[in-house]
């Protein structure tokens, strides 16, 4: 009898984007059940990735726009995508304001700005779109989404009552918040956030100290952001009537996580939460026999909402084996049985530098499937 196969994986970092790891997984797979029946479902969990594998997993399309990029002089070439009869739109932050887009020498968070994501939702707006969903991983910035505000019309001012400029290093100026210009169809449109970080936006598990450093801020640096923002957050709270500086999510991509519930309406979720609702995934889970996941690595942090933890729970709910593979197995996977997991497989063939890793990741995983299929065939 002919198997239905499941693939839900995430991208495989600088190496395969989630439609290519679903292609690979099938590849290997049919060398064995010839005659079996494949559900590609391309995952992600809000960060890189998200836009791709729901436009592939949704037939979505692409809009091309120029934005700002990660500094207020930069222009970056990019794009979202259009869901269900162009009534959803899709964005990543990181595609206007990620830290790909800067080089190492350039990364400073005082000077970072979300103004470009804003920009990209003034498009999706303009596009008459019904919902918005913004993936917030990979970000460069530090300014609370201040910027992404001021693109859609936010005004804030110093105490002597001059425009206050974009950037993280900009904030601690700002003595009055003027939502007057604000762009009214925020009002009009559901916004969801995809995240799969819980961090509050300010203190020690805040945006600046927790993910400063990687952005260029030195330790002076984070403890100055981190007051920008906290006075951002008071400021907010006080003439906005908002208190968010705690919620889990809100320190997301330097604080956009909080500038978008501030701003936009907006609400978080957990984004492989999300993209398992998008996707329907639960509803695809149910026809197969067999669900296949993986990601670039899989270790004791997958349990904290990454994607194929997300795939696992939801083939647990309805009783089907799943079969995860990765890159790089690390520590802690024994406590992943218990929740969902099949069995774990690493794709590499042998000792190698990254580089090579990374090239040979389509064969490795495609080989890796066929052989995890040969043991299948004798079971089923």
């Amino acid at each position: 009898m002919s198997k239905t196969f499941v693939l839900a994986p995430d991208s495989f970092k600088e190496s395969l984007s989630a439609e290519q790891a679903c292609q690979a997984m099938q590849h290997g797979i049919e060398k064995v059940f010839t005659d079996a029946t494949f559900i590609h479902v391309p995952m992600a969990d809000g960060g890189e990735g998200t836009v791709d594998a729901l436009v592939a997993a949704l037939a979505g399309q692409q809009v091309f726009c120029e934005v700002t990029g990660p500094l207020p002089t930069q222009k970056v070439q990019t794009y979202f995508g259009l869901l269900d009869d162009a009534e959803t739109a899709v964005i990543e932050m990181a595609k206007a304001n990620g830290i790909h887009l800067l080089e190492k020498s350039q990364r400073n968070p005082l000077l970072t700005t979300t103004l470009g994501t804003g920009e990209m939702i003034k498009v999706a707006l303009d596009h008459g779109v019904a919902k918005i969903i913004i993936g917030l991983g990979g970000s460069v910035t530090n300014d609370a989404g201040a910027g992404m505000a001021q693109a859609l019309g936010a005004k804030f001012y110093d105490i002597d009552g001059c425009e206050v400029a974009v950037g993280g290093g900009q904030l601690k100026q700002i003595h009055q918040i003027d939502l007057s210009a604000l762009d009214v169809r925020l009002k009009q449109v559901e916004i969801m956030i995809a995240s799969d970080v819980n961090n509050p936006l300010c203190g020690e598990q805040g945006a600046s100290f927790v993910f400063g450093a990687q952005k260029g801020a030195t330790p002076d640096m984070v403890k100055q952001l981190d007051l920008n923002l906290s006075h951002f957050a008071d400021l907010v709270e006080q003439q906005c009537g908002l208190k968010l500086r705690d919620v889990a999510g809100a320190g997301a991509a330097g604080g956009l996580g909080f500038g978008l519930m501030a701003f936009a309406g907006a609400k978080i979720r957990s984004g492989v939460e999300l993209m398992v609702e998008q996707t329907q995934l639960a509803e695809k889970i149910a026809q197969a026999d067999y669900v296949f996941t993986g990601e670039g690595g899989i270790d004791f942090q997958t349990k904290f909402g990454k994607t194929p933890f997300g795939v696992a729970q939801v083939a647990k709910r309805l009783n089907k084996p799943v079969i995860a593979c990765a890159g790089y197995v690390g520590e802690g996977i024994e406590e992943l049985y218990a929740e969902g997991f099949t069995a774990i497989f690493g794709i590499m063939d042998g000792a190698c530098d990254l580089q090579t890793a990374l090239d040979n990741a389509e064969k490795n995983l495609q080989r890796t499937c066929q052989n995890v299929a040969r043991i299948l065939a004798l079971t089923s």
